[in-house]
């Protein structure tokens, strides 16, 4: 098993710096940054490392996912947030438990002995809400169906169809955004009855930057998701 260990990045000088020597370069077969045309430094970091780096031409998380897609080498894929967020000594249990046979593994902030230090009220509720509604109606068993942190098995995107425009392109237009593919890979990973494993793992505060969350919008096109998925 070839693991990528996929790294968006927008504006994470500071996180970079504080978070990336703790990911030991043994631990994946390859390490990929897909930046969003930082102007903090980022980009310059990441070449002065030497890491892979693609600049993603559009903007939003799906579309760097898929600007990164062909440079990916592994046949699983493993999202990482340098901000903070994820704790890189998570990496290596996360592989392994890959490594059972399951077509994906997230790392659970909600599972049993992990908590987030970085959830305030709204998207604390945000997620449970769209983790619960996920599990009733299409089948799931997720402790957090929502997070960036997770490895899943990368023949599930075109599996899956997510990487299909069509598959976003109604709820984008409708709420002018561009979403992630993690709620719908969560939905459809339950829908057609994947192996799913969660692994405990606390979320810190992320460190600098800015969160990117947008809120209203983003909540309404993942519901829209959510209930749409019903009936197709």
């Amino acid at each position: 098993m070839k693991v990528t260990l996929l790294i968006p990045t927008l504006n994470e000088i500071e996180g970079m710096k504080s978070i990336m020597p703790r990911v030991k370069p043994e631990w994946v077969d390859q390490l990929l940054v897909v930046d969003g045309q930082s102007t903090d430094g980022t980009i310059e970091f990441v070449r002065e490392k030497g890491w892979p780096l693609v600049i993603q031409k559009k903007k939003g998380m799906r579309h760097a996912y898929m600007e990164a897609l062909p440079f990916i080498e592994g046949d699983v894929i493993l999202t990482f947030s340098p901000d903070g967020n994820s704790i890189p000594e998570i990496i290596p249990e996360c592989i392994r438990k890959m490594k059972e046979g399951y077509d994906m593994v997230i790392v659970s902030r909600y599972a049993e002995g992990a908590r987030s230090y970085d959830d305030d009220i709204i998207t604390a509720f945000g997620n449970s809400l769209f983790t619960t509604l996920i599990n009733l109606f299409h089948g799931g068993h997720y402790t957090d169906a929502m997070v960036i942190y997770r490895a899943y098995k990368k023949d599930l995107i075109s599996r899956l169809n997510l990487d299909k425009d069509g598959s976003y392109a109604f709820e984008e237009k409708l709420f002018q955004t561009v979403v992630s593919w993690e709620p719908l890979l969560s939905i459809r990973c339950a829908k057609y009855k994947f192996r799913v494993a969660d692994v405990p793992g606390d979320e810190p505060k992320r460190e600098g930057g800015v969160r990117k969350l947008q809120v209203l919008r983003w909540g309404a096109a993942y519901m829209f998701e959510v209930f749409r998925e019903i009936f197709i």
